[in-house]
Order: C-alpha cells, then sequence, then structure tokens
C-alpha cells in the first residue's frame, strides 16, 4: 500500500499544475539563454544540446516518413550523423533532411506551450523519454556520454529539485533551444558562405530536388524566426506587455 501511494503521489505531481516562475525569474532565464548562445565559451558546449535536438529530428522523421533508422552518432565537436535505411531519393529523404534544423527550435515552442498551460514536470519527464528513446540508437561512445550526461541533468531537476527550480529550468530550456535553434541556422549560412560545408543538409536536399540550397536555407530561417517570435508571446506575453 505505501509503495501504491508513493507512486500515486508521484503521478499527482506529475500531472497536476504547477505554479509559473515569477516574470522576473522567466525573464532572468532568458537573458542566461541569451549569454549561452551569445558567448563562444559558452556556445561550444552548450551548443551539443541543440546538436542532440537536431540529430533526434532526423531520426523521429526518417522513422515517420518510413525510413529504417540505423543509428545516430554524435560528435565533440558538436556535429552529428543520422543514418537511415530507405530510398535513396524520394519524399522519405527530404523531410529527413529538412527536419534537423527546425527541430530545435520546434522543441523549444512546444516546451514554451507546455509550460503556458502550467506542465512543467510533465515537460522534463517527457524530455527525458525522448532522450532514453534516442539513447538506444546511438551509435558512438561520445553520443552516450552526451545523451546521458543531459539525461542525468533533467532526471535531478525533475526528482531532486524543488518546483521553483524546475520551473527556471524549464523555462531556460525552452528559451535555450529556441534562441540556439536560430544561431545555428545563421551559423549553417555561414559555413556555405565560406564553402566550409558542401555536404550541409541544405545542400544535400538542393541536389535531391534540385532546387537550389538557399531556398531551403531561408525555409530554416523562416522556421526558426516564427518559432522564436511565438515563442515570446507564450512566455512573456505580447510586446506590448513588455513595453507596459
Amino acid at each position: 500500500m505505501a509503495g501504491s501511494a508513493f507512486v500515486f503521489d508521484v503521478l499527482y505531481d506529475a500531472l497536476g499544475r504547477q505554479p509559473s516562475p515569477d516574470r522576473a525569474v522567466v525573464i532572468a532565464t532568458a537573458v542566461a539563454a541569451l549569454l549561452a548562445v551569445l558567448l563562444r565559451p559558452a556556445w561550444k558546449v552548450m551548443r551539443n544540446f541543440v546538436t542532440i535536438a537536431h540529430e533526434g529530428g532526423h531520426a523521429l522523421a526518417a522513422v515517420l516518413s518510413g525510413r529504417r533508422l540505423s543509428g545516430i552518432r554524435l560528435h565533440s565537436d558538436t556535429s552529428g550523423l543520422t543514418l537511415s535505411k530507405g530510398r535513396p531519393r524520394g519524399p522519405g529523404m527530404v523531410i529527413t533532411g529538412l527536419a534537423g534544423y527546425i527541430t530545435p527550435s520546434l522543441l523549444g515552442l512546444a516546451a514554451a506551450a507546455i509550460l503556458g498551460i502550467g506542465r512543467i514536470t510533465i515537460l522534463l519527464w517527457v524530455l527525458l523519454l525522448m532522450l532514453v528513446l534516442m539513447l538506444i540508437m546511438i551509435r558512438n561512445f561520445y553520443g552516450v556520454i552526451s545523451v546521458v550526461a543531459a539525461g542525468a541533468i533533467i532526471l535531478a531537476v525533475s526528482w531532486f529539485a524543488d518546483p521553483q527550480v524546475q520551473g527556471a529550468f524549464a523555462y531556460a530550456f525552452a528559451w535555450f533551444m529556441l534562441l540556439g535553434g536560430v544561431r545555428a541556422v545563421f551559423e549553417l549560412q555561414q559555413s556555405r558562405f565560406r564553402r566550409q560545408a558542401p555536404n550541409s543538409d541544405a545542400d544535400q536536399i538542393g541536389r535531391l530536388t534540385r532546387v537550389p540550397a538557399m531556398v531551403y536555407v531561408g525555409f530554416f530561417v523562416i522556421v526558426v524566426l516564427a518559432c522564436l517570435a511565438f515563442g515570446v508571446r507564450l512566455m512573456l506575453g505580447p510586446v506590448g506587455d513588455l513595453i507596459g
């Protein structure tokens, strides 16, 4: 009976609404996330989490489009590779290629929406479940370490931290994904401009579809900026509210 009561209490806490942090805390987490994205030393470390989301997006898109996922590799230079089997051309390949750069921003927007209805613990548990599923497909040591480390952080916060810390962490995560997704796309175009990324996602899709790669870069830019705009509105309210 005691065990059942414990499980019930845990589920009740997770499924119930948690109070959102004060507006000052939400703004502070936005500033912290912005610094993590803009400051090069911080970004070199934190970009690993964007890469995890990026490759997870490729993997999910591959499965949903009917391809067979072979494995995921994450590298210490914050690059990654997702391998899947299926037709070398066609919609499945295009959808898989398009998913990577927009997934961090879409994940950030989804997190903002969940936070908007006060389901902070559910958000942390969903993120943890996603990392566990991704871990199954990791095929290199650095990738295992990266995913396990990310999962350990989320598990520690969701299990041991008080609601205020959980809320601040969840908002910081949402902000970082929204802002990090924007920087990653602009880094993509910077690398392409310098001819350092001839096999980028955009270029591979361009060769598959015979459409200029810049069209797909533009698509990435539109999606990540739209996610950021909607995310700001969800977490901070209309611009008029901020000014007021």
